[in-house]
């Protein structure tokens, strides 16, 4: 099996909405989305009204799709699946087969080498397989496509699964198949019913259990070659004629959606593995709230409404609703208020109004959430931190999550599912919140030479402050101090908990490479408790040249200390905690991903180059916990 399709720039397909006479089809996925042991969401979008339904085992629901803007979606919710199961599932509208693709078709050829997609629900073996990472272009796997952005480590995922499925079966079975495949039509029944993973064993390549987006998995500034033009035939002439080549509105973030999520391989590993998402600014446009002086500017241009309205309805159909639970999901307001609207005009505009609210009142809506695994014996709870769209970004009370989203961070960060417990505490951040020391000092030392003052000097100091903020992109955690040092706080309320966690991994991505460093908190002995920052970027859209080279230099020792020397100058205080960036920084493509075995974690970095075969790198495994005494 190769380890990359070698595909036309356009093969992904821009689906588009045919007209709603014609029987319904399968746009976009299906995305298996949330996974517990007895239940799980299943997202699809499809191009005409119709009935899902869903179907692994003897378990079977169905759900009316509801459209917005012309589109049409559904959510289906699949109860009463076996705990510690995995089970291939079939997908139909209204009766009809649509997924596995019926063979024949251009997708089933394209699926043919794929498993068939299957449910797995929560393992009770207190072991998980999360893996992680941000910042995905789409661009084509030609030599162009290649070369400017190298392998796509989703992809490559996907490929290194299905042989890991093909190794174990041949293995166990002596042939070389995993059952009839993605795209044969067919459907299998459960194929492990002991909760292990469906690749465990020797010589294999386990499949995640999980796999967090932690932002930029779509680029509405910055869009493929093929959606630039066609972005830029119907943006021309209007108010969005100064950003043409950029996505602006909601009909143009699902052409960025069909693109993203219908290469093949893509396609695959989204209906097979569970995905958590979370969204950073190029899911919005780059730089999204980095100061009250660029919201000002922006929100002043002819296109801000349809790109904020855009935005974030796009992100809230296709990316946050799988995030939650069916609990969660039959109780959200938005997601209640679609369904009981009485037409797709009236739905669009609860939609529209929602997302407009969510950009202009933040605590109307909120993109944080969990997700638990394990059971009331082992537990790890995903903490998935909003660190873009909930910020405060008054001069004098600059906040990187205001004070609403703040104290439902805190809640969740120290309190346990009823009769549960948290073993480990993954707290996803899209921006890494302990940066290379120099970088986190010159955004410091920005943010205070930032600070509003009185006087001809001191506004000019606010000037000059503001521009190296947003020429460079300084907008992380550092350069929120009051944040950051809230959340070093609460850190040492987790570590000094008589139920403290075995770990405390923060996982992020932004930055365009990947690193791992281990932190020391000051004033707080946490033997029992690891902490960890962990960052992988990006799957697909490398550093090149000088960022590449100063993303280097910046933690050595003549440039750190010179930017040490500058948050000095302005009376920066060193923060309460110290960190090691034990491994990296790497630039290439990749994907990272937390092992769990009871209290003990392991961090698994892998890499993909285009080079000698275009072969997956396992770059290197790093204790994260100490193991039992």
């Amino acid at each position: 099996m190769t380890l990359q399709a070698d595909r036309a720039p356009d093969a992904a397909v821009l689906a588009e909405p045919v007209p709603a006479e014609a029987p319904a089809t399968l746009l976009v996925g299906p995305l298996l989305r949330y996974v517990d042991a007895t239940s799980a969401t299943v997202w699809v979008e499809t191009s005409a009204p119709a009935t899902v339904t869903v179907t692994a085992g003897s378990a079977t629901a169905s759900a009316p799709t509801w459209g917005v803007h012309g589109h049409h979606y559904a959510v289906v919710v699949l109860e009463g699946l076996a705990p510690a199961s995995t089970t291939a599932y079939r997908l139909d509208l209204d009766g009809a087969v649509a997924w596995p693709p019926p063979a024949g078709g251009e997708l089933a050829a394209a699926l043919a080498g794929l498993p068939p997609s299957t449910i797995r629900t929560l393992r009770r073996d207190g072991k998980l397989r999360l893996s992680f990472g941000s910042c995905r272009r789409t661009a084509g796997f030609d030599a162009k496509g290649l070369k400017a952005f190298g392998a796509d480590a989703l992809v490559q995922t996907a490929l290194q699964m299905a042989q890991a499925a093909a190794d174990l079966a041949e293995a166990t079975h002596g042939r070389a198949t995993t059952g009839s495949g993605a795209g044969s039509g067919a459907v299998e029944g459960p194929a492990r019913a002991d909760g292990a993973n469906p690749t465990d064993g020797p010589a294999t390549w386990p499949w995640p259990d999980a796999l967090l987006f932690a932002g930029d998995q779509v680029y509405a500034d910055e869009p493929s070659e093929p959606l630039v033009e066609r972005l830029e035939a119907v943006n021309r002439g209007g108010p969005r004629d100064g950003v043409a080549g950029q996505v602006g509105t909601f009909e143009q973030y699902t052409w960025l959606y069909h693109e993203a999520w219908t290469v093949p391989e893509v396609r695959w590993l989204l209906s097979t593995v569970p995905t958590a998402m979370l969204l950073d600014d190029h899911d919005l446009r780059d730089d999204w709230n980095t100061s009250a002086a660029w919201r000002e500017e922006a929100s002043a241009q002819p296109w801000w409404r349809d790109r904020v309205v855009g935005a974030f309805g796009s992100y809230a159909v296709y990316q946050h609703l799988g995030n939650l639970s069916p609990v969660e999901l039959a109780a959200h307001p938005l997601y209640t208020a679609l369904l009981a609207a009485p037409d797709d005009r009236a739905r669009s505009a609860v939609l529209d109004e929602h997302a407009w609210r969510a950009d202009t009142e933040p605590a109307s809506a909120r993109w944080s959430f969990t997700r638990d695994f394990g059971d009331a014996d082992h537990g790890v709870r995903l903490l998935a931190v909003d660190s873009r769209c909930s910020r405060d970004l008054r001069p004098h009370h600059r906040r990187i999550l205001d004070d609403t989203e703040w104290a439902w961070v805190r809640e969740a960060a120290t309190t346990p599912p009823p009769g549960g417990r948290i073993d480990h505490l993954l707290l996803a951040s899209p921006l890494p919140v302990l940066l290379m020391h120099g970088f986190h000092d010159v955004e410091g030392w920005d943010e205070r030479l930032g600070r509003p003052r009185e006087g001809r000097l001191g506004r000019w100091r606010s000037r000059v402050a503001e521009t190296v903020r947003q020429a460079v992109d300084l907008e992380h955690w550092p350069a929120f101090r009051t944040s950051f040092d809230a959340l070093v706080e609460l850190l040492g309320d987790v570590a000094r908990s008589p139920s403290a966690p075995a770990s405390v991994l923060m996982m992020g991505g932004d930055v365009h490479c990947s690193y791992t460093a281990q932190a020391q908190l000051h004033g707080v002995d946490h033997p029992r408790t690891a902490i960890h920052q962990l960052v992988m970027s990006p799957f697909r859209n490398p550093l090149h040249g000088a960022l590449r080279l100063a993303n280097g230099l910046v933690e050595r020792g003549p440039l750190r200390a010179l930017c040490r020397g500058m948050a000095r100058l302005t009376g920066l205080p060193l923060p309460a905690v110290s960190w090691t960036i034990d491994h990296g920084p790497w630039f290439e493509n990749g994907i990272m991903t937390v092992v769990v075995d009871g209290r003990e974690a392991q961090l698994e970095v892998d890499h993909y180059m285009v080079r000698r075969g275009r072969v997956l790198r396992r770059t290197t495994s790093v204790p994260l916990t100490a193991p039992p005494a």
